[in-house]
C-alpha cells in the first residue's frame, strides 16, 4: 500500500507519516524535500506556489511512489495534495494509493505553526492553503482524520481505518 498523508501546512503530516512508517515498518519521505530551491525561496518569501510551480514537484513525488509500487514496497509520503488535480497526478503512480487527510481548524493549525521552528512555510500562507484545499471526494480512496487528538491516537485511528480498506 502507498499512503499519502495530506493536509495544509502545519496539520501534522510529518509527525503522522513518521509514526505510521515506524508502525508499518516501511519507508517514508517528506515531500518538502522534493521542492526545488526556487519553490522553497518563493514560499519562504510568503509567496504561494501556483500550479506551474507545483507540476515538476508533483511529478517527482509520483515517480518516488511508482518506484516503491514497482518494487512491491509499502511507503508513506507526506504531501499537501490540496487539489484533486494534484492527487490525480499522485494516483497515477499506484492503484493502491490511499490518502490520509489531516483535517483541523485554522486556529489550531496556526497555533501549531507559530510554535514550530526550522520550517520555511510562514503562517501568512495558511489562508491561501485553506483557500486552495479541495476535500477528498467520495470517489477518492481516502480517510479523513481529525487532528485535535494526540499524534499516537491519530496514528491508531489511521491504522484502524487502513485495515478496513
Amino acid at each position: 500500500m502507498q499512503i499519502v498523508v495530506m493536509g495544509v501546512s502545519g496539520s501534522g503530516k510529518s509527525t503522522l507519516a513518521s509514526l505510521l512508517a515506524e508502525r508499518l515498518e516501511c519507508e517514508t519521505a517528506e515531500a518538502d524535500t522534493f521542492h526545488s530551491p526556487a519553490n522553497v525561496a518563493k514560499m519562504a518569501a510568503g509567496i504561494p506556489l501556483n500550479d506551474e510551480d507545483r507540476a515538476p514537484w508533483l511529478r517527482s513525488l509520483a515517480d518516488w511512489i511508482a518506484q516503491r509500487e514497482r518494487a512491491s514496497l509499502s511507503a508513506v509520503i507526506t504531501c499537501s495534495a490540496l487539489k484533486r488535480a494534484y492527487r490525480d497526478v499522485l494516483r497515477e503512480a499506484s492503484l493502491r494509493l490511499v490518502f490520509l487527510h489531516l483535517n483541523g481548524s485554522r486556529e489550531l493549525i496556526a497555533e501549531r505553526m507559530q510554535h514550530r521552528s526550522g520550517h520555511y512555510m510562514p503562517v501568512s500562507l495558511l489562508d491561501s492553503q485553506f483557500a486552495t484545499l479541495e476535500p477528498l471526494a467520495p470517489d477518492e480512496r481516502g480517510i479523513v482524520l481529525e487532528i485535535s487528538r494526540s499524534p499516537d491516537a491519530i496514528a491508531d485511528d489511521a491504522l484502524a481505518a487502513l485495515s478496513k480498506l
